[in-house]
């Protein structure tokens, strides 16, 4: 609706005299208001409360109405969400209530203490007396109204279309609201209270129903299902099945007509940048790039290296002119010559220019002499060793087994480094014929060389399982492979346990006399882990399942090694880049399903009578039936509410009261000119009768008569 200031709203009020009655269509959805003799209402608004904080002050203020998504930003609403005064059509919270009113006659222009103009407002068939009641004190105690008057707004909605011609006096009214609809009889103009029929499923319930179905399809988009977007998908894009079990079987066999039927809706989606190959001319340059890096990190290594290599020659003839000076230097002035220069002995300014010398070799490059050099002193180091033990006192033999033990791990220590070296020197000759073999058929190659990473994968995975779960089921036939701790082991560690059941057991028996022998104490080296085969450093096949796996990576892009290891039934899911269809809400099934609760209310687990069945019941409750009565009330059916609006409704309709109804019976079902709006047309035009004041509540009546007199309160239509 256009804006207008508050002055004009004051100016257009006091244009209108104290007789005129203001006329408030109250629906559970909307809050309609205006003038009695209008054709449109003035102030048209949401009929809920939302009381939210400002975030930067925390007060709290009152929303009424709609309002603007834009300026929620500016609210804290997670405590408090949109209220309403209704349950079931029927108003409660007269708290909310008197907001809403507040807001109203804000909006109309009314700046004094009291309305002086009578109001009419409308309710619910068969409201409850309470519910006036309350109604009625809150006019007239807050506003001080002169008189009120109720009426049913879906009887204002039939008789306004009397007026135009739509229907009969004779006839009924199906009124489908926002939470409830109602079957209203009509008897020579009249409604029939006694035979009206209600339904406790509405609008509410079709717009809630489609929200939850959507959601639970659509679960990574629920922040977009809100309710007003529901509430217009849910008018723009649902219908009403003529047949509902045909219609779903028709989208269950995914026909080309149920494909036509099918609407989508297009959330907002940026696709992601595509990423194009780069030119050869940015290969080119980041290849000069690339190689301009490389050679000043090579000119950084060899200036280093030089650096390194002169440090280590100028050490090297610092230590040669040392040795040479001291060749002329008395051995008993060898120690104060020494003790300037930081050495203890002549041997170990021999030994620190054996270590610079090596080091100088290994700066420069040159190949390390494999043999290994014959220590002068070694006969020196380890005099004692060939030594019988009989012609050695206590003190040698110690001395002896400490030379023994040096020597041993010395001369591993050189078998280790000397398999080192003979293992790169078999790695560098593999690799030389694995290159030739590449230069000679790449394709060939590079095939036999995924079929043996291939078989060699099963194998170690092969292994892996029977490490784990044995060779055999433990006399189990499940075939799920799960088998005892005992059958799990190999042969040394089996050994192991039983050296250690065995100590343990020999333990008990008379005396403890472990430890006397020296056998004894070779039990520990069987009893140790690092005894067993199976754990010894790395596994040969595993080492050599590494190598090829980085050797098809450099002659291979496309080599994925853990997709290739993963067996078949547990692939790794792949993440894609999103799509458009991603970001689609498709309404096939659904379009029809959610408004089919209005004629089925188990759908959503409600035991109550459709519209169609609410039909039969009113007619059934008329207290003057006859066959002339039923054809004339089925031959005048007027649709009204928000969701008449359905495509197909009043078809399915006719068709589901032809069903209950003799055959041959004249049934015509017609919609209102304006589903929404009449009611409040229908009531602007019965307040601006001259009969009018004769049906309302005066406030003297209220002071005289109390609320009581309300319970026998009806309105007369035909006036």
């Amino acid at each position: 609706m256009p804006f207008i200031s508050k002055i004009q709203r004051q100016s257009d009020y006091s244009l209108f005299p104290s007789s005129c009655p203001i006329v408030i269509d109250n629906g559970a959805s909307y809050f309609r208001l205006g003038w009695a003799g209008e054709t449109d209402p003035r102030i048209i608004f949401r009929n809920i409360v939302q009381r939210p904080r400002l975030k930067t002050t925390g007060e709290t203020v009152t929303i009424v109405g709609d309002h603007d998504p834009a300026l929620m930003k500016y609210f804290d609403c997670t405590r408090s969400g949109p209220r309403s005064a209704f349950e079931s059509n029927v108003v409660f919270q007269f708290e909310i209530m008197e907001y809403i009113l507040d807001f109203g006659f804000d909006r109309l222009g009314a700046d004094q203490a009291e309305i002086d103009h009578p109001v009419l407002i409308t309710e619910c068939a068969c409201n409850p007396v309470q519910s006036r009641s309350k109604m009625a004190e809150l006019l007239f105690e807050s506003y001080g109204v002169p008189s009120v008057a109720f009426g049913v707004d879906a009887a204002f909605s039939y008789k306004y279309n009397q007026q135009l011609g739509v229907c009969n006096k004779d006839g009924l009214v199906i009124s489908t609201g926002f939470s409830t609809s109602h079957a209203i009889p009509f008897v020579n103009g009249e409604p029939v209270y006694e035979a009206c029929c209600r339904t406790n499923v509405g609008g509410y319930h079709v717009t809630d129903y489609l929200k939850q179905l959507l959601s639970l399809k659509y679960p990574h988009h629920m922040s977009r299902l809100t309710w007003e977007k529901v509430e217009d998908l849910k008018m723009e894009h649902c219908y009403i099945a003529p047949d509902y079990l045909s219609e779903a079987r028709l989208f269950q066999k995914g026909t080309k007509e149920a494909e036509e039927k099918t609407k989508c809706w297009q959330l907002p989606w940026t696709p992601s940048p595509t990423e194009e190959p780069p030119s050869e001319e940015e290969i080119a340059r980041k290849a000069a790039l690339k190689e301009k890096q490389g050679q000043r990190l090579r000119e950084m290594a060899e200036a280093k290296r030089t650096s390194r290599i002169n440090e280590l020659e100028n050490e090297c003839k610092g230590l040669e002119f040392l040795l040479h000076q001291l060749k002329h230097v008395k051995d008993s002035d060898i120690p104060s010559f020494l003790s300037e220069t930081g050495y203890v002995s002549k041997q170990e300014i021999e030994a620190a220019l054996v270590k610079v010398t090596q080091s100088l070799r290994k700066a420069k490059g040159e190949q390390a002499d494999t043999e290994e050099k014959t220590d002068p002193t070694s006969t020196e180091k380890y005099s004692m060793v060939d030594i019988p033990d009989n012609m050695l006192t206590p003190e040698q033999l110690k001395e002896k087994r400490k030379q023994v033990f040096i020597k041993t791990t010395s001369e591993a220590r050189q078998r280790a480094k000397q398999k080192r070296l003979e293992e790169e020197l078999e790695r560098e000759r593999q690799n030389k014929q694995d290159e030739e073999k590449r230069l000679e058929n790449p394709e060939l190659y590079r095939e036999q060389l995924r079929t043996k990473h291939r078989e060699l994968s099963e194998k170690v995975e092969q292994r892996k399982r029977l490490k784990t779960n044995g060779g055999h089921t433990n006399g189990n036939n499940n075939g799920t492979g799960g088998v005892g701790r005992g059958e799990r082991l190999n042969a040394a560690q089996k050994e192991r346990m039983r050296l250690l059941t065995t100590a343990a057991f020999d333990r008990g028996k008379g005396e403890d006399t472990f430890g006397i022998k020296d056998e004894d104490w070779q039990l520990y080296k069987l009893m140790s882990k690092d005894n067993d085969d199976d754990d010894e450093g790395p596994d040969e096949d595993e080492a050599e399942l590494v190598r090829m796996s980085a050797r098809l990576k450099e002659i291979d892009p496309t080599f994925l090694p853990k997709l290739e290891s993963v067996s078949s039934s547990a692939e790794v899911p792949r993440l894609r880049p999103l799509t458009k269809e991603d970001f689609q809400i498709v309404l096939g099934v659904e379009r029809f399903r959610c408004p089919e609760i209005l004629f089925n209310p188990n759908l959503v687990g409600i035991d109550q009578a459709g519209l169609d069945e609410m039909a039969g019941v009113s007619m059934r409750r008329l207290p003057t039936r006859g066959q002339s009565v039923d054809e004339r009330i089925t031959n005048s059916i007027l649709m009204t509410g928000g969701s008449c609006l359905f495509p197909g409704m009043a078809e399915r309709l006719e068709a589901g009261i032809r069903m209950i109804r003799p055959c041959g019976t004249p049934i015509q079902v017609v919609r209102a000119s304006d589903p929404i709006l009449d009611a409040w047309r229908g009531a602007a035009a019965y307040a601006a009768a001259m009969q009018f004041p004769q049906q309302t509540f005066t406030r003297m009546d209220y002071y005289e008569k109390g609320e009581d007199w309300l319970r026998g309160y009806q309105m007369r239509y035909t006036i």
